[in-house]
């Protein structure tokens, strides 16, 4: 007699719907925030669409990364002698821990700043490599299964502590160093750690924090690289600079640039921040001839902006989200969630997903109307930004790693 296995419907979508993107380093696959993934979680809290939670050890507001079947974090245990700086792998299905390598250690594990971490940076995957950054202590490349290929060390003072993460071009591992004593961009081997360009940021000086975003403008790669008073773009494989926008009050420069329409959108830190739209075709200094516009009202500090199709969204680090017209700048609409907000907003599934420190997500619709989908909360306090991959959202709290799937 044969027999029929009847498979409920939701099941087989789900099954069809995974596409299995990863999510190799800060912002997901393009460094801007968007993930193609569609049947995510629109609803979730403790007992709900939570496939797992995990405890993680040590501290850390590093945002996890996906590849190859695992969850990549970096983390610092702090002991009576220090701290420990650590890659932690887990795995995607079930959330055990893989790998734990101690990369370097502290003798001081003072905070510089009580919202900072010691392990701020994001990872980076690549193949079987994994690279991990830890700011002025050291920035080193490991396998994946945690054995430790080489260090390097660029020192530099830094107010803050460590914040930007790294970027890849092609055989390069490319770093921000932008401290109040010397400020830098720095580019090594990505297999052997040896430094193939080093180019100094021009004076004066002061700390900023930013991750760099690669591009292709027309048939050209820039580096756009976003420092204290000015923004550079480099040629990526040289460091030679292509073009810079200066704005003379701003620094602590936190959030990415994002890249689309044929403009940079750039947040300049603070003092007096702004927003501002800056043509890439230049060469040279383009302050004065290739900003198309400029936006002051509730600008970000701290979350980079988010650009999905012709929209650009702010989230402000006290909570007023802002559309704006991603080619002229007008606002199409301007709304108060609650919280304060450090994380990157996330594009998925035609909804962006914006996580405040309190561990609240508030889901909306993209789109040039203010409609709230959903508010989420899981336990915890919430300042690393979310990853999307294989149908899910994890989200790193205070002490644990969340998986979150329909």
């Amino acid at each position: 007699m044969a027999f029929k296995i009847i498979i409920p419907i939701w099941i087989v979508l789900t099954a069809l719907s995974v596409n299995g993107d990863e999510w190799p380093q800060f912002r997901g696959p393009t460094g801007q925030g968007h993930s193609s993934e569609s049947h995510l979680p629109l609803e979730w809290n403790e007992e709900r669409n939570v496939i797992w939670k995990i405890p993680v050890p040590g501290e850390g507001w590093s945002s996890p990364v996906v590849s190859g079947g695992r969850i990549w974090l970096t983390a610092a245990l702090l002991d009576k002698d220090g701290a420990s700086l650590r890659a932690i792998a887990f795995a995607f299905k079930s959330g055990r821990e893989i790998v734990n390598t101690e990369i370097f250690r502290l003798d001081d594990a003072q905070l510089l700043n009580l919202k900072n971490s010691h392990a701020s940076p994001t990872p980076i995957v690549n193949g079987d490599h994994v690279y991990v950054h830890f700011g002025s202590t050291g920035t080193a490349a490991l396998t994946t299964d945690g054995k430790i290929i080489w260090t390097i060390r660029f020192p530099y003072i830094s107010q803050h502590g460590n914040g930007g993460s790294p970027v890849l071009y092609e055989n390069l591992l490319i770093v921000n160093c932008d401290g109040f004593d010397k400020a830098f961009v720095v580019a090594v081997d990505k297999n052997t750690g040896k430094v193939r360009w080093k180019t100094a940021r021009p004076k004066p000086f002061s700390q900023a924090y930013s991750t760099p975003l690669l591009i292709r403008a027309g048939k050209q790669d820039q580096l756009i690289s976003v420092g204290a008073f000015r923004t550079i773009a480099y040629e990526p494989m040289s460091g030679d600079e292509i073009w810079r926008v200066a704005y003379p009050d701003g620094f602590s420069n936190v959030p990415s640039p994002v890249y689309g329409q044929g403009l940079a959108y750039i947040l300049t830190g603070f003092q007096q921040p702004s927003l501002i739209a800056v043509r890439v075709d230049g060469k040279g200094d383009v302050t004065q001839t290739h900003i198309k516009w400029k936006h002051q009202r509730s600008v970000s500090l701290t979350p980079s902006p988010l650009l999905v199709g012709n929209e650009l969204y702010l989230v402000s680090d006290i909570g007023i989200v802002s559309c704006l017209n991603a080619t002229t700048g007008e606002s199409h609409w301007q709304q108060r969630v609650m919280g304060n907000y450090s994380a990157s907003p996330v594009y998925a599934d035609g909804r962006i997903y914006i996580l405040s420190e309190s561990g609240v997500t508030t889901v909306i619709a993209a789109g040039k109307e203010f409609r709230v989908l959903a508010e989420n909360i899981i336990d915890g306090w919430t300042l690393a930004s979310m990853a999307v991959s294989e149908g899910s959202i994890l989200i790193r709290s205070q002490y644990h790693l969340y998986r979150i799937s329909r």
